[in-house]
């Protein structure tokens, strides 16, 4: 019998004097690896509700970039949008499993997905939230010269959560999730200095580790 399997990894990191956490945690009905056969090819979709609400773009592509160099093919949204148009544009596209396999059950669809020879859809949630801020900042120019003089700090938040379908058997295979906080600061001595977190870039490459660890090259 399979029992599921949580895991939950934390990282702290310090960058230009910013500190950072980010926290992992992901759900997988089993320890297996997820198979992929020699040419089957891996998408991925943001949540994108037709102009009301959009998943992060930076997020999207950066996570693409960290799956390129992966042992198996990775779609980009736009390509695979447009490869599936229009049962995957923003309107129509499912955003749960139940609806999912509502799609599928069309013969045409099918026969698309499997001309792509798409085998898993990484379907991807979340955004960036800045607040908290604090402190001033003062800029003129006298007679003696011009400059800025302060100090202010804000707080970044990122979520975001991702979802691994099997587009062959209609399962779900995974699900992950990555929460970033950080603290970004704009110190005034005459130029202003800014020392920025990289919540979004760390949760982008946890979040792209973890789902290269899952997928394994069947071989033949």
């Amino acid at each position: 019998m399979k029992y599921p399997v949580f895991t939950s990894l934390v990282a702290a990191a310090a960058i230009s004097g910013c500190a950072s956490t980010t926290t992992i945690d992901d759900y997988r009905p089993t320890t297996e690896p997820i198979k992929i056969g020699v040419g089957e090819k891996v998408a991925i979709l943001g949540r994108s509700d037709a102009g009301h609400y959009e998943t992060d773009r930076g997020f999207i592509d950066c996570l693409g970039d960290r799956l390129k160099n992966a042992s198996f093919e990775v779609v980009p949204e736009e390509e695979f949008v447009d490869a599936l148009y229009p049962w995957f544009e923003p309107r129509t596209a499912p955003k749960h499993l139940s609806r999912l396999k509502k799609l599928m059950q069309d013969p045409v669809i099918q026969e698309k997905v499997q001309q792509e020879r798409i085998r898993y859809l990484v379907w991807l949630d979340g955004e960036v939230e800045s607040h908290g801020r604090t402190g001033s900042m003062a800029c003129g120019i006298t007679g003696a010269g011009g400059g800025c003089f302060g100090y202010q700090s804000w707080d970044k938040n990122v979520m975001f959560e991702a979802v691994v379908w099997d587009l062959s058997d209609l399962t779900e295979e995974a699900r992950i999730r990555v929460d970033s906080e950080g603290t970004s600061y704009l110190i005034g001595v005459v130029a202003p200095i800014p020392l920025l977190t990289r919540v979004k870039s760390q949760a982008c490459e946890g979040m792209g580790e973890q789902l290269r660890g899952y997928f394994s090259q069947e071989v033949g």
